[in-house]
């Protein structure tokens, strides 16, 4: 039994010690680098307690820079620098976040795509929805209508010049990646796409790489132990690689089947080849990541990445923030389409928000457009179905040092919705939105 009962976090909180925390750590750089041996990561964080315990006990307790220091320490004397390394990364990355999250209004942040979103304030202040009052007030003319048609006109747009450079390069083009993070609308957004393609006499072949997935018995865990099915390491890249190339050299290949409820993969499924008229589609949350096409030429793949990126000011003047809205928007889908409790969601999104920070969002920059699919009137549907739900959670979560995180975020978007005049009736709302797909209704086949 491990001496060490408990552990500070960096806010101070005094945590229970879990040493399966340590090796699931150790596992996840691993991964990174391409190991997938858990015994080794089980044995190496044994290790590392053995050394803790050494100068800490049940009165001395050691803060959780006190572990990794000893985590690095164990990794290099055991010959394992490229693992080291990647913790060592991993960590600064980390401590890098944190400092930008505490400066959320910093202009210096580099993920933010700056143009678009200068375009976007642009056109919600020429729209007098730039601030939660304007918004309010429309709905008190009842202009909510009104706003539905101007927002799903300046998204349809949006899609209309992105087919307009996907046909431009149509030629050499063998691929498209509709990519971001999640509940970004990638699933709709895909649907329009592909039906403006059509006209054009081409249509999508669907690559879908959640049969790329590892054994589940392989894949990396979070520091809460659950199983990380949001980085990009659980996917087997060098495969996804090696098949996109022949395929858009014109070979077959042979799809795996990944089987969720047994957690396993079956090599060599489904034979796949693109046809002249035919494009492989990627739908993915990694599009962008590096590694995941970089055997593939850019001239032969069109990068489209989604974001819903409102530009609307609360009543303090600050803005609405993007992860909010996918947060609801998931919770919305999750609970109708895959039976998952809202709850659940916002406990479980503390490690979807790290991974896309980590994992998505950095490689925006590398899309050959973006799209805004956030629309200002989501939000009072939403303060309509979900503001009792946090304002709840805000409560329930005040006092629980292990959710923290969660706390944060019910009484953020609690505080955010209260402020927002309700809507029920979502009658205006076309059936092939991009909001459909979360509130439900939706033209479209999830």
């Amino acid at each position: 039994m491990n001496k060490i009962k408990f552990v500070y976090k960096r806010t101070g909180t005094l945590v229970p010690f879990n040493q399966d925390r340590i090796s699931n750590a150790i596992y996840r750089a691993a991964v990174s680098v391409g190991g997938r041996d858990k015994s080794i990561a089980e044995k190496l964080a044994e290790q590392v307690v053995e050394l803790l315990e050494q100068k800490f006990d049940e009165t001395n307790i050691p803060h959780i820079e006190d572990i990794q220091d000893v985590v690095e320490k164990v990794l290099i004397e055991n010959g394992h620098a490229k693992v080291a390394k990647e913790y060592i990364t991993y960590r600064h990355e980390r401590n890098l976040q944190r400092k930008a999250e505490a400066k959320y209004a910093s202009t210096k942040n580099e993920n933010i795509p700056w143009e678009k979103i200068w375009h976007v304030l642009d056109w919600a202040n020429r729209n007098e929805i730039d601030y939660v009052a304007k918004l309010n007030q429309k709905i008190a003319n009842n202009q909510f209508a009104d706003i539905v048609n101007v927002s799903e006109k300046a998204y349809e747009q949006q899609l209309d010049i992105a087919v307009d450079f996907i046909l431009e390069r149509i030629n050499t083009l063998k691929m498209v990646m509709v990519t971001g993070p999640s509940s970004s609308g990638k699933t709709t957004t895909t649907n329009k796409i592909e039906q403006r393609l059509q006209k054009h006499g081409y249509k999508f072949v669907t690559l879908n790489v959640d049969h790329y997935f590892f054994d589940l018995e392989l894949h990396p865990k979070d520091e809460f132990g659950d199983y990380d099915f949001e980085t990009p390491h659980a996917l087997d890249l060098e495969m996804i690689n090696e098949h996109l190339e022949k395929l858009s050299n014109g070979e077959e290949v042979k799809i795996p089947f990944y089987d969720f409820k047994e957690g396993k993969r079956y090599l060599e499924r489904t034979p796949l080849k693109i046809e002249g008229n035919e494009i492989i589609l990627i739908d993915s949350l990694h599009g962008l990541f590096p590694k995941f096409s970089e055997n593939i030429p850019s001239d032969k793949k069109f990068r489209l990445y989604l974001e819903p990126l409102l530009q609307m000011r609360l009543n303090n003047g600050k803005f609405v923030r993007w992860t909010d809205i996918r947060l609801i928007r998931r919770m919305l889908r999750d609970s109708v389409q895959r039976a998952y409790n809202p709850q659940q969601t916002l406990e479980h999104w503390h490690y979807v928000r790290s991974s896309e920070l980590r994992n998505i969002i950095p490689f925006s920059h590398n899309a050959d457009y973006i799209v805004n699919t956030g629309m200002p009137y989501e939000l009072p549907l939403y303060a309509s179905k979900m503001l009792k739900n946090f304002e709840e959670w805000s409560t329930k979560y005040s006092d629980n040092p292990l959710k923290i995180d969660a706390h944060e975020r019910a009484n953020r978007v609690y505080e955010m919705l209260k402020q927002i005049t309700p809507i029920s009736d979502d009658s205006p709302i076309p059936a092939d939105s991009v909001i459909r797909e979360f509130i439900g209704g939706s033209s479209f086949k999830y």
